[in-house]
């Protein structure tokens, strides 16, 4: 059957399979990037940037501690510090409180895994407990200058409520870290996958064009060669060449016209060899009978005479 294909269908599909392969290659390629983009995109807004909201939260978190600490061991002391670096330091704290809203306000609002959600709910809970029992209540009397009850909230309820409030939110940094390192191994694993399917494809894809490349060669050049070799023996003067067509695509076409073109030129040469024949026999007849009559007249000739 593939006999019959045509030249043109065959090249037709050498050039279809592999343009079909490199779309395949380049779909499979394009896919893999928009998946690694897609990675890398949540690596970043849901990660990277989750975890520096975390570390600034936990950062403003210790700077209110810090703060409540600087103020009342400025009062205590024995030369007390003026009260407008309290109430400055007062001030500065409620601007603390007001970021670290608006910054976990942006990171709940990212994609949250079901762990990180439980997480963040744990760190809601402590930083709330935090900063009723602790943190409000000292800054309350600070802005009181009620500096002997701001270190008894110090060293009481705050001191108490921190440590939960630090833990979960390190407990939180390190789901980003994990998470993180997840989708990084996704990735290299997606990476290894495609690499792998992508040179199974490509040297398949060579063996194929080469064994079809080899099919359509031997399929064009071993009648054009016998082609040649007909023509040659024909201009040479022999017509006794046995011409197989064994197909019926272009060169097969052409073998069949060589042979036509044979057969017409060996039944055109018997015909030429007929004539001739004939033509001698008539010749040596004329001449046979151009010498009956040259005797016969010889004999006329010499019987009038005597």
């Amino acid at each position: 059957m593939l006999t019959n294909l045509t030249i043109k269908s065959r090249l037709v599909f050498v050039i279809g399979f592999l343009s079909v392969l490199l779309v395949g290659i380049g779909v499979l390629g394009m896919a893999s990037l928009n998946i690694t983009n897609a990675s890398l995109r949540s690596v970043y807004e849901n990660r990277v940037v989750a975890l520096g909201q975390l570390e600034r939260v936990s950062a403003l978190i210790n700077k209110g501690q810090i703060l409540v600490g600087e103020s009342v061991s400025g009062q205590l002391s024995a030369f007390p510090e003026d009260v407008s670096v309290v109430d400055k330091n007062v001030a500065e704290i409620r601007g603390v409180m007001e970021e670290i809203k608006a910054l976990l306000k942006a990171y709940s609002a990212t994609k949250l895994t079901a762990e990180e959600s439980r997480l963040f709910e744990e760190f809601s809970a402590n930083r709330v407990k935090y900063g009723r029992e602790g943190l409000l209540p000292a800054l309350a009397a600070l802005a009181g200058h009620d500096f002997q009850q701001a270190g008894e909230i110090l060293q009481g309820p705050m001191k108490e409520a921190y440590p939960p409030v630090r833990a979960s939110a390190e407990a939180l940094v390190r789901l980003q870290l994990g998470e993180a390192k997840g989708e990084f191994e996704a990735a290299q694993s997606r990476y290894v996958m495609v690499r792998n399917v992508a040179i199974i494809v490509m040297l398949a894809g060579v063996l194929l064009a080469a064994l079809i490349g080899y099919w359509l060669i031997r399929a064009i050049s071993g009648p054009l060669n016998e082609a040649v070799r007909v023509a040659e023996s024909v201009a040479a003067g022999d017509l006794t060449q046995v011409i197989e067509v064994r197909s019926q695509d272009e060169t097969g076409k052409l073998m069949k016209a060589m042979k036509n073109m044979n057969d017409s030129l060996a039944n055109i040469v018997g015909q030429v060899r007929t004539g001739t024949d004939t033509i001698a026999h008539a010749t040596r007849e004329i001449a046979s009978g151009n010498l009956d009559l040259s005797s016969r007249t010889e004999e006329q000739a010499a019987s009038l005479e005597e």
